[in-house]
């Protein structure tokens, strides 16, 4: 499988502190491990999905697209809830 991170995702996991960048490690293997586990969006957003774990007690998300027929996930952005899906239009 073929991962590739947008230059908004690498800004920001560049930013994470070591025990939070290991709570992001565990979040992308689950990710690898089961493709489509993320929710899939819709209207604006379709094709992303967005998985939703723990770091450090806060809920963080990860959004992503996943091709099925080329074996290729694309990460695009990592952070909380808070103005996610509006910074998240903006850079796909």
């Amino acid at each position: 499988m073929y991962v590739l991170q947008s230059h908004t995702f690498k800004n920001a996991v560049k930013k994470l502190h070591k025990n939070q960048k290991e709570s992001l490690d565990e979040a992308i293997k689950v990710i690898l491990g089961n493709p489509l586990i993320g929710e899939l969006k819709k209207g604006d957003l379709a094709e992303v999905r967005v998985y939703k774990f723990r770091m450090i007690n806060n809920l963080t998300l990860v959004a992503y697209k996943y091709d099925e027929q080329n074996f290729l996930i694309k990460f695009f952005a990592l952070g909380s809830h808070e103005n996610f899906y509006r910074d998240l239009k903006v850079n796909i």
